[in-house]
């Protein structure tokens, strides 16, 4: 995959992706991968931003975002930006929040093309466990999803 830049983040790296003056993706890399930087204004601008957050987690992220999915996804990814730091909802809160499934939730969820700025980290199973995360549900990014639910004082 390309990407614009590649972050260095406390739980790994972040490949970024921007389409003129928004940030249109992040991916979760593996811990390890080597940053590549750039001399994008806005790319400067993100990386200040999340690194504000990385010391202080209540800390509103303010980017311009153009997140690309439906209609429904994008219902689905504004409700996960109201969910304030040190909070989480379950897939079910956040279904009846916005009058949909459960299940049809966790897909939009697991869809996030921007996660930690659309926290989808914040959003757990009814039962309390961490449910599945940015398109896996083992490996490295379940301990992203960890890591910055105890950056936000949540385990």
């Amino acid at each position: 995959m390309n990407f614009d830049a590649i972050l260095t983040a406390p739980f790994g790296a972040l490949g970024v992706r921007v389409s003129g003056n928004s940030l249109i993706g992040l991916d979760f890399l593996p811990p390890g991968t080597a940053s590549i930087s750039s001399s994008n204004p806005l790319i400067k601008h993100i990386a200040d931003e999340l690194a504000a957050y990385y010391v202080n987690p209540q800390h509103i992220i303010k980017l311009p975002l153009a997140p690309r999915g439906t209609a429904f996804r994008s219902k689905v990814w504004q409700a996960l930006m109201n969910i304030p730091a040190g909070q989480t909802r379950s897939y079910g809160e956040v279904a009846h929040e916005i009058g949909s499934a459960p299940r049809a939730v966790g897909q939009a969820v697991g869809d996030n093309p921007i996660p930690v700025i659309i926290p989808c980290h914040r959003v757990i199973a009814a039962d309390g466990s961490l449910g599945g995360f940015s398109h896996s549900r083992t490996g490295y990014t379940q301990d992203i999803k960890r890591w910055l639910l105890k950056h936000e004082n949540v385990l």
